[in-house]
Order: structure tokens, then sequence, then C-alpha cells
């Protein structure tokens, strides 16, 4: 479901607030077919829920995993996804593209690696 970026913001700083972690993803860069391009954002919450999309299927069932791993471990990452049918398994991530994701994981004050709130939705419009 497409969310306009302020509002994944205003999300995430209400869930800070509220003494919740959670992880911002963002699309930095893509190669060849993908179902979004750099820009596009998806808001991970601490309970496993998803808000915004970064292209559906399969792309943001792998990107929730890793976001998943890095809100246990309170870090921040850089992670590249590749598109491209498994042989093993044909029919999932046909595209043939690559996107890179950055998963920032954001956690309340004084509860981990990067701390404090989520931009503030003014400067993040």
């Amino acid at each position: 479901m497409s969310v306009k970026p302020i509002e994944l913001f205003r999300e995430a700083q209400q869930r800070l607030r509220q003494g919740e972690p959670v992880a911002m993803t963002t699309v930095v860069a893509t190669r060849g077919s993908t179902p979004q391009k750099a820009g596009a954002r998806m808001l991970i919450l601490a309970d496993g829920s998803m808000r915004g999309t970064i292209g559906g299927g399969c792309i943001e069932a792998e990107v929730w995993a890793e976001a998943r791993k890095l809100l246990r471990g309170r870090e921040s990452g850089l992670r590249e996804f590749v598109l491209a049918d498994d042989p093993d398994h044909p029919g999932g991530d046909v595209c043939g593209g690559t996107m890179e994701v950055f998963i920032d994981v954001l956690t309340p004050s004084g509860a981990g690696a990067r701390t404090g709130s989520a931009p503030s939705p003014a400067s993040a419009a």
C-alpha cells in the first residue's frame, strides 16, 4: 500500500515516543528492472507489521526479514537484493534487477545504537 513519506515519518516518531524501535527502509539505488525506484520507503514496526511499500511480493518479504534481524540487533545496514528467479524455486522475484535498500533502525532515546526520534515531519516533507 502506497503511503506518503510524511505519514511514515509521523508513524515512526509516534512509535519512538511510545518506546518502540522501528526500521525505516529506503530504496537508495536500483539497477535494471525493479518494482520501485530510489526513494521508495517502507516502515517496519517492532511487532513486524509494515507501512508503505518498496515493491511488494518477494522483495518486501526479503527486506522485512532482514529488517527484523537488524531490529533485534539494534543496528542499521545497507543491503543489496537481487530480483532474479532462483532456478531451484522458479516463479519468485522475476524483475531481473537489483535494489539497494538502507535499513535504518531507530530506537527510543537511551535504548540502543541510533537513538533519538525520527526526523521531524516538517523536515521530511
